[in-house]
């Protein structure tokens, strides 16, 4: 299950509404924000010294584990809900105990759905959960600041800048601080844009789980260049921007939704499950559905 994301200040100038759940077995709706931008009004930035109230971004699920090869789960699928939810995953066998160092069994816990690993020393529970990528695209002048990676995966193409969370920050805090680590620019978070789960990367990655939590930015002052883990960092039109030449499935994601809102006069929140194409790579970024999109 996902866990719940911390995303939204008191002071950042919009709140959230409760999600509903009008079928028994299916998650629907979305989150309603009342965002403000410069066509409408100001836009005021998140405190990432705040505590930030969680929003619960619930789905339902029902696993039956199998045990042919490597384990794999499915959902019971409700012919009922016209949002059921389905995934299929390879689950990592985790062979001993990250406590104490004993050999580990895989069952299923009494009160639980999933098979996971348990230490046949001292009983514990070893879980896997997803990681969680944060970043921020920033607008400056009508542009979108990109980087072009020095590291692979995905080594020369094009992203925004982000990374992984770590420990003991906040989202927007990742967020900047992994924008000046690649792109040694200072940022001011204003809102979060997107919401973006990739429950299954690919083929060579099948057990990963990751959400991707993009903030929209403004520099401080128009000062950037290549961090370690870039080759080149710039700013490009939207009529520049190298879609052709994008690092991962979830930059494509977002950019186009960006470009998609700034066409119709208002930028949204979105939210989605980016469900990469069974025998795909990560590196085939156009080899995906998005899937239960909402937007406020």
């Amino acid at each position: 299950m996902l866990k719940t994301i911390q995303m939204l200040a008191s002071s950042s100038g919009f709140a959230a509404s409760r999600w509903r759940k009008p079928h028994q077995n299916s998650f629907i709706s979305i989150s309603n924000y009342s965002l403000s931008y410069p066509a409408c009004g100001t836009r005021r930035p998140i405190n990432p010294s705040l505590s930030l109230p969680a929003i619960s971004t619930r789905r339902t699920r029902f696993y039956k584990a199998t045990r042919a090869q490597s384990t794999m789960y499915e959902s019971n699928m409700d012919n009922s809900s016209p949002v059921a939810v389905r995934i299929s995953a390879d689950i990592r066998k985790i062979n001993f105990c990250q406590w104490c160092g004993g050999p580990t069994k895989h069952e299923i816990p009494d009160g639980e759905e999933k098979m996971r690993a348990i230490c046949t020393l001292c009983g514990k529970i070893t879980y896997q959960n997803p990681k969680m990528v944060v970043g921020c695209l920033i607008e400056h002048d009508n542009k979108v600041l990109l980087c072009k990676r020095n590291i692979q995966p995905s080594y020369g193409l094009w992203t925004l800048p982000a990374g992984y969370l770590e420990n003991g920050e906040s989202a927007a805090e990742g967020a900047m601080r992994e924008t000046w680590e690649e792109a040694r620019a200072e940022v001011e978070v204003l809102s979060p844009f997107a919401q973006l789960d990739i429950p299954l990367i690919g083929q060579v990655y099948p057990f990963l789980e990751q959400t991707y939590i993009i903030f929209l930015a403004r520099l401080k002052k128009p000062v950037f260049s290549p961090g370690p883990e870039s080759l080149e960092c710039r700013l490009f039109a939207l009529e520049d921007i190298p879609f052709d030449s994008l690092a991962f499935s979830s930059m494509l994601v977002t950019l186009n939704l960006y470009v998609e809102d700034l066409k119709t006069g208002r930028l949204k929140f979105h939210y989605g499950t980016i469900n990469k194409r069974p025998g795909t790579s990560p590196s085939d970024i156009r080899a995906y559905t998005l899937d239960y999109h909402l937007q406020s």
